[in-house]
């Protein structure tokens, strides 16, 4: 314990000091870290367009719905026309002849708003075939947003597993399954 300087030093004391002098940054956690930030923030991204696309997809099949309403009232429409041209047609057999061209008329009149109802009714039989397959058509690429954000939640909780147990093979494994992912948000975005 003297007052000229001198210190004795302990190992451990030696290599505290050699490992702070020499310090390495850890460029496995913060690579890690940084590609499970760059992971969550895609996967956000993608949750978000799935949430998008499916509700597209409800919404298309509701305007499905409603045309093949829409077409149901008019083939109903169409259906009370046929009911009272039959009748007329009934009426044509029954009347005096003095009565018969009058019946002739309104079984013709008939027949002309019969053929309008059907085309309108036809019309929106194709407009609920249209919509129904947009429906399928966002449906699909909701599934493919789904899937692409399921695999960067595995590839997040890969990244996870590697930082914690220090495996190399790990770490390998996460950007594969992060490129699935990717590859998979990538067809989601070109609808394929």
């Amino acid at each position: 314990m003297s007052g000229h300087g001198f210190h004795v030093h302990g190992p451990h004391d030696h290599e505290m000091e050699h490992a702070a002098q020499h310090a390495e940054k850890d460029s496995f956690a913060g690579m890690l870290a940084v590609m499970t930030a760059i992971l969550a923030t895609i996967g956000a991204i993608f949750s978000y367009m799935g949430g998008a696309t499916q509700a597209n997809a409800g919404l298309f099949k509701n305007n499905a719905a409603i045309k093949k309403t829409e077409a149901s009232n008019q083939w109903n429409y169409y259906q009370a026309k046929s009911g009272k041209q039959n009748l007329a047609e009934l009426a044509l057999v029954l009347v005096a002849d003095d009565r018969k061209p009058a019946f002739k008329d309104e079984i013709e009149r008939y027949k002309k708003e019969k053929a309008d109802i059907k085309t309108a009714a036809e019309k929106l039989e194709a407009e609920a075939t249209d919509w129904d397959k947009q429906s399928e058509q966002q449906m699909h690429v909701h599934h493919r947003w789904a899937q692409a954000t399921t695999a960067l939640q595995v590839a997040i909780a890969l990244a996870a597993i590697a930082l914690l147990t220090r495996r190399r093979w790990l770490e390998y494994g996460m950007f594969g399954v992060a490129a699935l992912g990717v590859a998979l948000g990538g067809a989601a975005l070109m609808h394929v």
